[in-house]
């Protein structure tokens, strides 16, 4: 059964028949993202995709900057399994060329850049780690070193020409830096243009990133109208923010969860983030209905404790990409250790000499020392704000002091380790 749609293209009026299935695509399509452009667009190309039997071309991009992939990337991992679910084709495009330039976006700062030697060790794992939610049958994996490296320095500056430095500076990231004094290099500029290029390359229909990808999705849509190509859609996602609730999710920021972390870890880390961030989540990361997480938030709203929403969302993390058991021990583990207030089963061990010419170690210093820490300031913030714990008691005054000996530190929910304490 069509139903017809009142589409406005070119300014022109026109009736396109849109049946249950294309209208149901595009729901799906649309549902938790922040932009569509140009939706009157991706219409039309899904007509004809049903016209044609011919499924979308849908193209995302990550370079490999480090070895993991983590939740954060699997927000758009997932659209793309919804998308093969409705039977189109994903390119998952490593970006092992544009690797070695470093994304801009987002950034304050020229990246440093990375080896081919780094960047083909972290492009190793990258389709193994996608493919724990991907379909592989229904997924093409390319490098875009493939074109890249063809185009040469000739290449290259013909692309330059196609865009003003002008144009490049309306990003927000370059606009900043650029007010700010804050570096810029030449190189930098290279890549949107390239990112851009592989759309290109590769005739993509729809592009899918994180909203701080906008610039370079739609250089890809300009390119491939200037190469006489249709211009593909964009779709962008909301960027997930990370387990402290401000940032958004980064190993820089070490506010991540790796998809191939330890399942007891994930559990765990899931556990630790606020009830407010939990929605966020399920809607951007759980394969629940729109309908049914409407009825987990009013369950909620009418007496259910969200502690049970959230051990819900851990255990289908951890199942996803572990397995069924490995979240049931997890989720045993996490209630045995912080419900009943044991120590885990393997904790690690630390050897600690003390400090040159001290009888003493600070807390605080011992903590960032044994790596419960990165730094000395969080480290007396955990113990000012209660967090910390020495043999079971819990330390609050900063100032506290140890002598040579061993003894089991805990720092906030999920940090453990038994410390030995010896002199020089």
């Amino acid at each position: 059964m069509t139903q017809p749609l009142n589409i406005n293209t070119k300014n022109t009026s026109t009736l396109i028949p849109v049946t249950e299935n294309i209208k149901n695509s595009l729901e799906i399509i649309k549902y938790g993202c922040e932009e569509l452009l140009i939706e009157n667009e991706l219409l039309n190309k899904l007509i004809k995709s049903e016209q044609t039997k011919q499924p979308l071309r849908i193209k995302l991009g990550l370079d490999p900057t480090a070895p993991d992939i983590h939740l954060g990337h699997t927000v758009v991992l997932n659209k793309l399994r919804q998308l093969q679910n409705i039977g189109h084709q994903v390119i998952f495009l490593i970006g092992d060329f544009t690797a070695l330039i470093g994304d801009p976006s987002g950034r304050n700062q020229t990246r440093p850049p990375l080896t081919q030697h780094e960047v083909a060790e972290n492009a190793h794992t990258y389709s193994q780690q996608a493919f724990k939610i991907l379909d592989p049958n229904k997924t093409e994996i390319r490098y875009n070193s493939e074109w890249c490296n063809q185009l040469g320095a000739t290449g290259i500056i013909q692309l330059a020409a196609q865009h003003t430095v002008a144009r490049m500076l309306e990003r927000d990231d370059f606009t900043k830096r650029y007010r700010d004094g804050t570096p810029i290099a030449i190189h930098e500029f290279l890549y949107p243009l390239l990112q851009g290029y592989d759309s290109v390359a590769l005739k993509a229909d729809l592009e899918i990133g994180g909203t701080d990808q906008k610039f370079n999705l739609l250089m890809g849509r300009e390119l491939q109208k200037q190469q006489g190509q249709a211009s593909q859609c964009v779709l962008t996602m909301p960027l997930l923010v990370g387990i402290d609730g401000v940032h958004k999710m980064s190993k820089s920021k070490n506010n991540y969860i790796g998809v191939s972390e330890n399942p007891n870890e994930m559990f765990g880390k899931v556990m630790s983030i606020s009830d407010e961030l939990m929605w966020s989540w399920y809607t951007l990361l759980s394969n629940k209905t729109p309908t049914e997480i409407t009825q987990l938030k009013q369950q909620c709203a009418h007496g259910m404790n969200p502690r049970e929403a959230k051990v819900g969302l851990a255990q289908e993390l951890v199942t996803r990409f572990h397995s069924t058991h490995c979240a049931q021990l997890a989720l045993e583990r996490f209630e045995a250790q912080f419900q009943r207030g044991t120590l885990p089963d393997e904790l690690p061990e630390v050897h600690l000499n003390l400090p040159e010419n001290q009888t003493q170690a600070s807390l605080s210093w011992l903590i960032r020392a044994a790596g419960l820490c990165p730094s000395g300031q969080e480290a007396t913030r955990n113990i000012e704000q209660g967090g910390v714990k020495i043999n079971g008691e819990k330390i609050t005054d900063k100032n506290t002091f140890l002598s040579p000996g061993q003894y089991i530190v805990q720092v906030g929910k999920r940090r453990f380790a038994k410390i030995n304490l010896s002199t020089s």
